[in-house]
């Protein structure tokens, strides 16, 4: 378990993170969600040992985290951090070498790794020569060659196509059931939904939400969505909040069950209701509604 307890961090007078509190599982993908400047490369650095906390503490199973132990964490960071000029393979094992791993082992790995990525026959090729894309993969291959005992990975799927997409996923989900624990920022929130145990919603640099997909959405407001043939604008006077509304479709948030079953009731007497029921939410929704 890896545990960021109270972190404060500014950059001049501008308080980037605020009495920051998480934990990261073991064994499972924790989604790290904000807007641009919500603090979360901060967090991903201070983690790491890169950046220094002004105040609060990162800890490893209830104690201080180690330099030993954060030596043994795979980072991916947002900018492309891999030498242009040495080949992908190359570069694997030289990084394998700065963990003190054998070389063999590690070329050995280092294939394994790039054949699953699907970079296999771009092996001996200079890092500059790659797509941008696959300069991704090479990169999420650089982050793993060491066997992390923990994954930090900022942006891993910009740039990747959707095989790719899926590919990673998979890599991902891997070393988490493996036992390591896994943070990942995103602005794709559809892969968050797809891909994480746990979320963690952040803004301003504080955390605004967190949980599993389950407790996030079961603290949305309930909101349903009625379709009639008649004019919905009589749902303004039943006492709902009503957010959406064109003519015979309306979206409203109810407080109860019985209070949507209420405006259910008073449609079947103007007329036809074509549809009625719960809108199933998003991650993107979530995060909406957290953020607002």
């Amino acid at each position: 378990m890896i545990s960021v307890v109270d972190l404060n961090r500014s950059f001049g007078t501008a308080h980037v993170l605020k009495d920051l509190s998480f934990d990261i599982a073991p064994g499972r993908m924790t989604g790290f969600v904000g807007g641009n400047g919500a603090g979360k490369t901060t967090t991903m650095r201070i983690i790491l040992g890169v950046l220094e906390a002004d105040s609060g503490q990162v800890l490893h199973d209830g104690k201080p985290i180690t330099a030993g132990y954060r030596a043994h964490i795979g980072y991916m960071p947002e900018e492309r951090g891999l030498y242009p000029k040495m080949s992908t393979i190359d570069q694997l094992v030289f990084l394998g070498d700065l963990h003190g791993r054998d070389r063999r082992e590690t070329r050995t790995r280092g294939m394994e790794l790039l054949e699953r990525l699907g970079l296999a026959e771009r092996a001996t090729s200079p890092v500059e020569e790659l797509s941008l894309g696959n300069q991704q993969r090479a990169q999420i291959a650089a982050a793993l060659i060491h066997d992390p005992v923990a994954l930090i990975l900022d942006e891993p799927f910009s740039g990747l196509d959707p095989v790719a997409v899926d590919v990673t996923l998979e890599v991902l989900r891997d070393v988490a059931d493996a036992g390591a624990p896994v943070l990942f920022s995103s602005h794709q929130l559809d892969l968050v939904e797809r891909l994480c145990d746990e979320l963690v919603i952040i803004a301003a640099g504080e955390v605004r939400a967190s949980g599993t997909r389950a407790e996030l959405l079961a603290t949305a407001d309930p909101v349903w969505e009625l379709e009639a043939d008649a004019d919905t604008g009589w749902v303004r006077g039943m006492g709902v909040r009503v957010e959406e509304f064109d003519g015979g479709h309306v979206r409203f948030g109810a407080d109860s069950e019985e209070q949507a079953q209420a405006v259910l009731a008073e449609a079947m007497t103007r007329g036809v209701v074509h549809r009625f029921g719960p809108v199933t939410h998003s991650l993107h929704d979530i995060f909406k509604e957290t953020l607002a």
